[in-house]
């Protein structure tokens, strides 16, 4: 990890910064919509290594960048201005969570959730666009990788017992919304650290993937993004002490991933911690609900990072099979009403544009 770090920090070096998540969403807010993508070719290299070693990012933000751009170069050569070479660009925003998560529906609406945090719909001439795309990107990457449907993750099958099921999604809520601020704070102080280091940026990508092994090392399962370690999470029963420290070294090591200039993105992740919690949750009060616990900690957190609580609740029911999503949408807008004044995700921050 520390080999594939040094050689993300190179290429980061030498061929140009892509960017982060952050720089996506102020380009198609106040750049008139465009991803640059003389982006690609650095972003493509440096997440590929990121990623297959076993960074605590995912492939979300890389995805996004380079469909996007996509999209943009589509829209240059199509001759579009204004909002038609924007929507384009959140066209193909969309089409990149789709393939990643295999909702069309919650991949759109999060491409343009995402973009700020107080107007969903402030791009409305966007909205069919993401969608067309978002439906063809599905279908073109299932037929591609014969993707079956239906929900990803392993969770028990939830059944609504009673109407106190949405007081336990909101009291999940608050739990979630406590760790995602633990996150939010962790990564502050990280990102602190390495810039009050003045070092190239591979030394930061090197330094990252040393600690990134050595978390690595003791907890196997922190490594990776954690689209697959979250059913081997849920399929072995750790003990209570062992969650716990599950969940502190992979806040740990997705604070680390991020703030050490690793590329990726950061929310199935956040679902992984989510699902932490909601284990923990479990054990601790027995008598609750296993999969009202996991989805609602998983909602909370990534809407209290990221401000997408429609988009979130969509796309965990879809990938977790959760057909009753009211009590994951309660505990989305716990999320999001409790989230920090100042976003995670700055350049959600509204501005005249």
């Amino acid at each position: 990890m520390a080999i594939s770090g040094l050689l993300a920090g190179l290429v980061i070096h030498f061929i140009g910064d892509p960017g982060e998540i952050h720089l996506i969403v102020n380009n198609i807010r106040f750049n008139k919509g465009k991803l640059d993508p003389r982006n690609n070719p650095s972003m493509i290299l440096s997440s590929l290594l990121c990623v297959a070693s076993g960074g605590s990012l995912g492939p979300e933000a890389p995805l996004v960048q380079v469909t996007g751009s996509t999209g943009t170069w589509m829209g240059k050569i199509l001759r579009l201005k204004g909002e038609e070479l924007r929507s384009l660009s959140i066209a193909g925003m969309a089409s990149g969570f789709t393939a990643l998560f295999g909702a069309p529906l919650g991949g759109s609406l999060f491409s343009l959730e995402i973009l700020h945090h107080k107007h969903a719909v402030e791009y409305y001439k966007a909205i069919i666009p993401a969608f067309v795309a978002s439906s063809f990107s599905y279908i073109i990457f299932a037929f591609i990788i014969h993707l079956g449907i239906g929900p990803i993750w392993d969770l028990p099958t939830y059944s609504f017992t009673n109407q106190f099921d949405f007081a336990y999604a909101l009291v999940y809520g608050v739990a979630g919304t406590a760790i995602a601020w633990l996150f939010i704070f962790c990564t502050k102080f990280l990102k602190k650290i390495f810039e009050a280091v003045e070092l190239k940026i591979y030394f930061k990508t090197l330094i990252g993937g040393l600690l990134l092994g050595v978390i690595s090392y003791y907890f196997p399962i922190t490594r990776y993004f954690g689209h697959h370690e979250i059913n081997e999470l849920l399929g072995n029963n750790y003990q209570l002490m062992m969650l716990f420290a599950i969940l502190m070294f992979k806040i740990l090591a997705i604070a680390v991933t991020v703030t050490s200039g690793w590329r990726g993105g950061f929310i199935i992740p956040l679902f992984f911690v989510g699902a932490t919690l909601g284990l923990i949750i479990n054990n601790l009060f027995p008598e609750t609900n296993l999969s009202l616990a996991i989805v609602a900690s998983m909602a909370a957190i990534n809407s209290c990072v990221t401000r997408t609580p429609m988009s979130t609740t969509i796309l965990l029911a879809t990938l977790t099979g959760f057909d009753y999503f009211i009590p994951i949408l309660f505990a989305s807008l716990v999320g999001y009403f409790f989230a920090p004044k100042i976003p995670f995700i700055h350049s959600q921050i509204r501005r005249t544009e």
